[in-house]
């Protein structure tokens, strides 16, 4: 694989993180609200939570949904920061395989030697003089 393929896919893969991470937070949001919802249930009047629950302005949040939801995010998450780790360990090695092979092809053949100092620098000893 190439290395710019690989760094292409962990991009990708850093959305998908980002977005199961907004869904997580969503997911925490929406029970927070469940919790305020059941303190103003045990506050209120029985009269005004029928017509609070009648214009859907309380009962919206499904907890049992939320905690589902929660679970799955963080399960995804997981599972991607695995991927992750994968695909980063691949990017290195096609990092360090490429630049051997780069470095290889580059000097044979060559007056110069690659500089140990960093990719793309030479140094004017011929290859047989070190």
């Amino acid at each position: 694989m190439l290395s710019v393929d690989l760094a292409v896919y962990a991009d990708a893969l850093a959305g998908e993180v980002a977005a199961l991470a907004a869904r997580a937070e969503r997911a925490r949001s929406r029970l927070r609200q469940a919790a305020l919802e059941r303190a103003a249930r045990a506050a209120l009047d029985p009269a005004a939570t029928a017509t609070l629950e009648g214009l859907g302005l309380l009962g919206r949040v499904d907890p049992d949904a939320a905690r589902a939801d929660l679970r799955d995010a963080a399960a995804g998450l997981e599972a991607l920061e695995s991927l992750q780790a994968w695909v980063e360990a691949r990017l290195v090695e096609a990092e360090a395989e490429a630049g051997f092979t780069s470095h290889r092809r580059e000097t044979s053949g060559s007056k110069g030697t690659r500089s140990s100092q960093g990719e793309g620098q030479w140094t004017s000893e011929s290859p047989s003089a070190s």
